[in-house]
């Protein structure tokens, strides 16, 4: 996936939310194990170019950070300052992180960090109350310019009105649990938190089931990932919620224009997704129709 930037690969469990972790089965499918942490030789794919000179990820694109791993995992400590530069070469690009231990946030960043930059966005992974009581509080305090939280796989219910009343969330993104020994999500803690976010207008996205789904009290078995997000956009409970607006900047400094930016490429499947609001679109490379 061209919106993906895995710097390092594995990680360790720490909570409810790893039990099941989707890395590790797909290492394990590969007779690798999730626990080996190690540096990718897609690390400094941020700054990759094509014959023409011109970088391989556009201006205006969002990355997701470490989707394998964690990026503040104590394991990649010798490897997070090089990231952060990668980072700070492309400030017309968003740059999303997700983690599990906003506790090591504040050790972990930059010298010239100050209040943030304005093309990161930290994201903290809640699957259940006991996280969500743990971790917002943290990511409420770390100087970003951009935050919001994952519940996914989502576990249990949720109350973070709280958290939202502060305004300093964006986004609120939840989805089931795959894989194996899959638990279930309830429709009841999706529908809860997705008006919890309508009344503090954040955006909230549904992106998926997951693979055993309760809804009105009967039980879903949906394996098919596709189906899992075409149910979960027809539940709807998606929410808008007030622009989120990144200031990006061309390497001088300068404010990019709108018109400049890379406008994501959509086929018509992806109106049906969940996904759609978070994804980055389709690279349109052409390896699907050669």
């Amino acid at each position: 996936m061209h919106d993906i930037w895995n710097p390092w690969h594995g990680c360790n469990k720490i909570s409810e939310g790893c039990r099941h972790c989707y890395m590790y089965f797909l290492d394990k499918k590969r007779d690798k194990h999730g626990g080996d942490i190690y540096r990718t030789q897609s690390f400094n794919y941020p700054l990759l170019k094509n014959r023409s000179g011109s970088y391989k990820i556009k201006s205006g694109e969002l990355i997701r950070v470490c989707m394998t791993s964690d990026f503040f995992l104590p394991e990649a400590d010798r490897w997070r300052m090089e990231a952060w530069d990668i980072i700070r070469q492309r400030p017309d690009v968003k740059f999303f992180l997700l983690t599990k231990r906003p506790q090591r946030v504040s050790d972990a960043l930059p010298p010239d960090w100050d209040n943030g930059w304005d093309n990161v966005w930290l994201n903290v992974s809640c699957e259940n109350q006991q996280m969500a009581d743990e971790r917002l509080p943290l990511l409420l305090t770390l100087p970003f310019k951009h935050k919001g939280f994952m519940a996914a796989p989502l576990i249990g219910a949720l109350n973070v009105e709280k958290y939202l009343a502060t305004e300093k969330i964006e986004q609120v993104i939840a989805g089931g649990e795959n894989y194996d020994g899959s638990r279930p999500c309830n429709f009841e803690w999706v529908k809860s938190l997705s008006s919890q976010c309508k009344r503090n207008d954040v955006r909230f996205c549904f992106i998926e089931t997951g693979t055993n789904f309760i809804k009105d009290g009967r039980s879903y078995h949906m394996p098919d990932k596709r189906i899992q997000t075409e149910m979960a956009l027809k539940a709807g409970v998606n929410h808008e919620g007030k622009p989120i607006v990144f200031k990006l900047r061309d390497p001088l400094g300068f404010e990019l224009d709108e018109a400049n930016l890379y406008k994501p490429f959509y086929r018509e499947s992806c109106g049906k997704c969940g996904s759609h609001w978070i994804c980055n679109g389709c690279s349109d490379c052409g390896k699907c129709r050669s």
